[in-house]
């Protein structure tokens, strides 16, 4: 789990998830464009494709090849171990 909190981290990891939030199934190139137009994110497209292995790695986003292309989508799967752990349901208040 501690990859997971790494990942979500950084603010570029997290604007590239909300990204992915708003458009799944994304390229490298599209990421940077909207990166650069919505956040003002100036990385380079290698810096972003670091970022996006980390993701990865924690297991927040999956690739799928097709071609010559990578897409991106995320994964929110390995978020539910977070609010399942601290998010549960409050206990209920008897009255007498």
């Amino acid at each position: 789990m501690g990859d997971l909190y790494q990942a979500l981290a950084d603010p570029t990891r997290r604007q590239i998830l909300d990204e992915l939030t708003d458009r799944d199934g994304q390229t490298l190139f599209e990421i940077c464009g909207r990166l650069a137009t919505k956040h003002q994110v100036t990385s380079s497209r290698q810096a972003i494709s670091q970022h996006l292995d980390v993701l990865e790695a924690a297991g927040l986003i999956v690739t799928r090849r097709q071609g010559r292309y990578k897409f991106h989508h995320i994964d929110v799967r390995p978020l539910h171990a977070i609010a399942e752990r601290w998010l549960r349901p409050e206990p209920r208040q008897e009255t007498t």
